[in-house]
């Protein structure tokens, strides 16, 4: 089998391993409006429903990263161990709590398992890719992207529906433990490295520092920070919003999870689409535009909440736009670092991000409580002003030159 045909194998099974995987990051979000009802929960502990699995996210990254376990240990193997641990404990949950606090501490220890999942996962798929990294790590993305919407399926699946038309929510939970488990056996036994892998030979704590030393990994780091100030606030947030809005119209709840559902997985495919256009014209190019689309969604989407229809058209270009940009960070991370520390490169970017979430989606219940859905999300917006102001600053380096082949 000749090197294309082998990587593109690699890298679709990579991909459908990541997609399974991430169902875990959103099973307990997606399945709130039945355990608000079941648990009496108040809106600060649906809020810590997602984050708490944001904070495991963080320590695991952050221990990962400062151990330069991506970069030392076998990508493989440590995918596979890490979607088994998640799916374990994301599955005790749906078979063995009834309470949330226990749920919390169960969510939070999948969340540090997705840590082993995600950065190693985007370094595989970069020692496939040189000069289309821009379209590998967009497919890995979008591939996380559309898991991370997966369990909004489910939950709109009639199959799992009992009497009142909510799906059980220990079926999704438990259907994405399952599908976490086949990720780890797809891990251990079909993905392989590809020829661009880079190991360090031994720990070096400076490579976790050098995100912040380092002025190009710096800017680029710093607009990633304002691509995920908006991006989990939104997954979070708009499938509940629909609901409302939909429930509110007299509109039937199904339609309103499968909306929810397409929202969040459209993403997917611009992921891929980004993708092929950075390559060509430029990472900091296309991020700019994503993030002019989305924060321009942040603005204008609380109008619609009274016109379901219209939300939903509104919160789909969203969906598209608001993770488009998401893999081109994380390309330019890898061309801008040291090629041995990539790894460590890439799980300190995505820690840093993801203790941003914490603050961002805790932000948005208050907001609903005193002005409701109207205007909620328009605080979102700041982000994508703060990331294109730094990806302007990023395009005039001279290093900018590594990213894309040169296209900036």
């Amino acid at each position: 089998m000749g090197i294309n045909c082998r990587k593109w194998k690699n890298l679709w099974i990579l991909s459908a391993a990541e997609l399974l995987a991430m169902s875990l990051w959103f099973s307990a979000s997606a399945v709130v409006p039945q355990l608000r009802l079941e648990w009496q929960l108040t809106g600060a502990v649906q809020s810590w429903l997602t984050m708490s699995v944001q904070i495991g996210f963080v320590i695991g990254a952050m221990a990962s990263g400062l151990l330069n376990l991506a970069d030392r240990l076998s990508l493989q193997r440590l995918f596979a161990v890490s979607a088994f641990l998640g799916a374990i404990f994301n599955g005790i949950i749906a078979v063995a709590i009834d309470s949330p606090e226990p749920a919390l501490l169960m969510r939070f220890l999948t969340g540090v398992t997705l840590a082993g999942i995600y950065p190693p996962g985007m370094k595989l798929m970069a020692t496939w890719c040189k000069e289309d990294r821009g379209l590998g790590i967009g497919l890995l993305v979008g591939a996380l992207t559309i898991g991370s919407a997966l369990p909004h399926l489910l939950n709109a699946i009639p199959f799992f529906s009992g009497s009142e038309g909510l799906a059980s929510w220990r079926t999704v939970l438990l259907v994405a433990s399952l599908a976490a488990l086949f990720a780890a056996g797809i891990a251990e036994w079909f993905v392989k490295s590809g020829p661009f892998l880079a190991r360090a030979k031994k720990f070096n704590w400076y490579y976790a520092s050098s995100i912040f030393t380092n002025r190009a990994v710096r800017l680029a780091n710093f607009a990633y920070l304002g691509h995920m100030w908006e991006l989990y606030a939104m997954w979070t947030w708009i499938p509940l919003c629909l609901l409302e809005s939909y429930q509110q119209a007299g509109w039937n709840q199904i339609w309103a999870r499968l909306a929810g559902f397409f929202v969040v997985a459209s993403g997917g495919f611009s992921c891929v689409l980004a993708g092929i256009l950075a390559d060509r014209w430029g990472r900091t190019t296309i991020a700019s535009i994503s993030l002019i689309v989305s924060g321009s969604c942040c603005l204008v989407v609380g109008f619609f909440f009274n016109s379901p229809f219209w939300l939903t058209v509104v919160c789909l270009i969203w969906g598209i736009a608001v993770v488009a940009d998401s893999a081109q960070f994380s390309a330019a991370i890898s061309e801008l670092s040291d090629p041995r520390y990539v790894g460590t490169a890439l799980t300190m970017q995505t820690s840093l991000g993801f203790l941003l979430t914490l603050f961002s989606i805790r932000t948005i219940p208050p907001l609903v409580e005193a002005f409701g859905w109207q205007w909620a999300f328009s605080i979102l917006a700041t982000g994508p002003i703060f990331g294109i102001f730094n990806l302007f600053k990023l395009r005039k380096l001279p290093e900018a030159i590594k990213m894309a082949s040169g296209h900036r």
